[in-house]
């Protein structure tokens, strides 16, 4: 994916989370101007606190290395937010996963299919507390 295509989905998030009530802002450091490791998205709500790793693709599985994961973690206990990783694919919308949800390759990075996002990811509703996932088993209690 080019860089202006993900710098366009980033906004999106951010705008998407803004109208949602939160106080967003796009880390313009990240994607390599600084040394310092941050999120592509810091996002609060006065309840709810996220650092955002935001990542999109036209279908083929999303990748994030070892230390984009740990950096995000590490930036997040600091910063007293919960860590998460936003993924989109093409007509599709967003959905999230705390890190340690995602699936681990063999060499240490993190892998996100499209067909895992749109059967256990967190949708947008969920994430900003407008709805909770309902399962089959919750609906024939």
């Amino acid at each position: 994916m080019s860089n202006a295509k993900g710098d366009r989905r980033e906004r999106e998030l951010v705008n998407r989370l803004d109208e949602a009530g939160f106080a967003v802002m796009r880390a313009p450091a990240s994607g390599g101007a600084t040394t310092r490791e941050l999120p592509d998205v810091l996002a609060g709500n006065g309840d709810l606190f996220y650092a955002i790793e935001a990542k999109s693709s036209a279908g083929d599985p999303i990748y994030l290395t070892g230390e984009e994961v740990e950096a995000l973690i590490f930036f997040a206990r600091n910063f007293g937010a919960k860590a998460r990783i936003a993924v989109r694919f093409d007509r599709e919308d967003w959905y999230f996963f705390h890190p340690g949800d995602l699936y681990v390759t063999d060499g240490g990075n993190y892998r996100v299919k499209k067909e895992t996002a749109l059967a256990d990811g967190e949708d947008f509703a969920e994430f900003v507390g407008e709805s909770a996932k309902t399962t089959l088993g919750d609906a024939e209690s």
